[in-house]
């Protein structure tokens, strides 16, 4: 049509080409520039891209020549880390580690280093002088930043969003918590003594040759990606006794999941960070092979304490690595003469400590997080001769049912930065559903501990003044809080007791005790009495004093009682933190000798004693009984162990149990 008229328009059968129009320029247009910000100083798109990323650079100044890479050039300490990089990736039959080059696979030129000759440990096997793995180069992607880790997740990682808050979503795979028949300990000459063996241990054996082969399965597998992620972190905030941690995973996920529960090193710390104490194979996308000796499914989490390495295949469940270093710390930090503890703790403004041991469900998390206290760490520390330490650098919440007024810090947290692991969330908002289970009820946000607006950092504290141990008793016959004696203060943290409820597993109808020793017994490597004797001689050197607190039903038990209130449970736990409860007035339980105050401000007179909530005094006498039996069966299975130097300790804890 537009043709048809400039036709008729000069009368002629052939198309006039439009004459441009004039640029028009205004009086004070004329004289500038057409880009008033002037043109870009690149030649490529590429190369401007490379303009808008700017190279970071250490910020905490070099001090002295302390540290392993401390007088390098930027060139050959980077050369060096990749060597300790492709060390750690050698392979059994080949000897040599991988060809290794920093960054993103296509990102450029990057200084890359051939194979690195690795020494095992008087290991035989064949020798294979070429494969395909040795004539590529695998891209290590080193202590990314979470910017830079959200980028690989959603670019090249299946379910991974971004949600509404800025956090990433993620999904952990066909495991969606931890899977503790498929986790092995190499038993050797050293470990078959140390270690806790047998019935009621989590610690399942497998021999070095086994774990060799996984091993090598697991960094087989790593080597022949194109990029593998490489986390160099610290475990324990007491600087005195930090351990190097390295993460070689094939997940950004699992890069920034551990980036968030570690503790993150400065830039000075990285550039001298050495070799690492421990590392972790994290080969979890790629089963074990079914057919291995000491396997029984396609999943495996192996620890060798004498090589210091942990295997993972078959789970991506990043949940495996934090508890596989905890079992780790469990080991390691005894042989200091330093405890190492399932708890939350938090500190006072005038320096006061307190530490919290509970099972799920018992209010740990709740408790210690306190606007009026400052958050030292919600799950894992150490207790040494100086400090109580924070083993991580972050928190791993639950957020089943999470809502900002139940709890805002946790909410508050979930941001960028934050893994929420199998989370369920609307498709075009966003927006999280934390009632949603149709992944698993198992949902889970990591994220740093600086997330947290009161935590202290660095994260230790002086030596704590109150142990408390927190039950949630659905039997309804434990008092809403007991001042125990050193010995039952043992007895209690050895037995570890909880209850189940409806509702939490299935078919359950009746309230059903569970016992964890030490509050933790799935992390455990040593027998749990050695964790006790150290407990009773930190508390006793540094006066702390032992509590248990209820925070289960009371009037009766699960259906016919009514659960503590919350509330009431704070003002017990204020009143132990300003120490006002030492002075109360005290009266002794019958069965399990319990301490309980007469009074408490704030909390009604009647249910500190349990018998005066029963309308129904026979059950009550009944339930108890019931509940000191199950106490004193499985308190057997600790009986023929020592506790401390000479018998007097463990006579004491064996008479600090019921007595019926």
């Amino acid at each position: 049509m537009f043709q048809k008229e400039e036709m008729a328009a000069n009368g002629t059968g052939v198309t006039s080409p439009r004459t441009p129009l004039k640029s028009i320029l205004t009086e004070k247009a004329k004289g500038i520039p057409n880009d008033s910000a002037g043109t870009v100083k690149a030649q490529t798109i590429e190369e401007l891209h490379s303009l808008q990323r700017k190279r970071s650079a250490p910020n905490t100044p070099l001090q002295g020549t302390a540290g392993a890479f401390a007088n390098l050039s930027e060139d050959e300490r980077q050369r060096q880390q990749l060597q300790s990089i492709s060390a750690s990736l050698a392979s059994l039959t080949r000897g040599t580690g991988p060809k290794v080059i920093r960054g993103d696979p296509g990102g450029g030129k990057y200084q890359a280093v051939s194979h690195v000759a690795h020494h095992h440990h008087h290991i035989e096997a064949p020798v294979i002088s070429v494969s395909d793995s040795s004539l590529k180069f695998t891209h290590v992607l080193y202590n990314l930043s979470p910017g830079e880790l959200y980028e690989q997740a959603l670019k090249y990682e299946k379910g991974s969003f971004l949600t509404s808050t800025g956090a990433l979503a993620t999904l952990s795979g066909a495991k969606t918590g931890r899977s503790p028949r498929d986790k092995r300990v190499v038993i050797d000459d050293t470990t078959q003594d140390e270690l806790w063996w047998g019935k009621g241990s989590p610690n399942i054996e497998m021999d070095e040759h086994t774990f060799m082969v996984n091993r090598e399965r697991a960094v087989d597998y790593l080597n022949s990606l194109d990029k593998v992620f490489v986390n160099d972190q610290f475990l324990n905030w007491d600087p005195k006794n930090r351990i190097k941690v390295r993460i070689v995973s094939c997940r950004a996920y699992h890069s920034l999941f551990m980036r968030n529960m570690c503790i993150r090193p400065t830039p000075e710390e990285l550039e001298n960070f050495g070799t690492p104490d421990f590392t972790i194979y994290n080969a979890g996308q790629f089963p074990c092979n079914r057919y291995t000796h000491y396997m029984t499914s396609s999943t495996s989490i192996d620890i060798n304490l004498n090589r210091k390495e942990m295997v993972i295949l078959g789970t991506q469940y990043a949940g495996e690595m934090k508890k596989g270093l905890f079992s780790l710390m469990h080991y390691l930090m005894p042989k200091r003469h330093i405890l190492s503890l399932h708890s939350g703790c938090n500190m006072g403004k005038d320096g006061d400590v307190a530490l919290f041991f509970g099972l799920s469900g018992t209010g740990k998390t709740t408790l210690s997080t306190d606007h009026n206290r400052f958050l030292i760490g919600d799950d894992e520390h150490c207790w040494s001769d100086d400090c109580v330490s924070n083993i991580e650098g972050g928190c791993y919440a639950k957020c089943i049912d999470l809502s900002k007024e139940k709890e805002p810090d946790i909410w508050n947290a979930i941001k960028f930065g934050t893994v929420l692991e199998n989370v369920v969330f609307d498709e075009h908002t966003r927006e999280v559903d934390y009632t949603d289970k149709s992944v698993t009820e198992n949902t889970r946000a990591a994220y740093p501990i600086e997330f947290i607006p009161n935590a202290k950092i660095p994260c230790f504290g002086p030596h704590p003044k109150n142990v408390i141990l927190l039950a949630c008793d659905a039997f309804g016959v434990l008092p809403p809080v007991s001042k125990l004696s050193l010995a039952q203060a043992m007895y209690h943290f050895i037995s570890g007791y909880t209850a189940l409820v409806a509702g939490t597993v299935d078919g359950i109808k009746e309230p059903t005790a569970t016992f964890s020793a030490c509050f933790g017994a799935a992390f455990l490597m040593l027998h749990p009495t050695t964790y006790a004797a150290m407990l009773a001689e930190k508390m006793q050197k540094h006066g702390a004093t032992g509590w248990l607190v209820n925070t289960g039903w009371c009037g009766g038990s699960y259906g016919s009682g009514n659960r503590i209130k919350l509330p009431y449970t704070r003002k017990i736990i204020n009143a132990i933190h300003s120490g006002s409860l030492l002075k109360a007035t005290y009266e002794k339980t019958e069965v399990f000798g319990l301490e309980i105050p007469s009074e408490i401000e704030g909390v009604p007179k009647e249910i500190l004693r349990p018998e005066n909530a029963w309308a129904d005094k026979e059950a009550y006498k009944n339930t108890l009984l019931k509940l000191a039996g199950l106490f004193k069966n499985n308190f057997d299975t600790f009986t023929e162990y020592k506790i401390g130097e000479d018998k007097k300790l463990t006579e004491e804890i064996l008479a600090a149990g019921p007595i019926f």
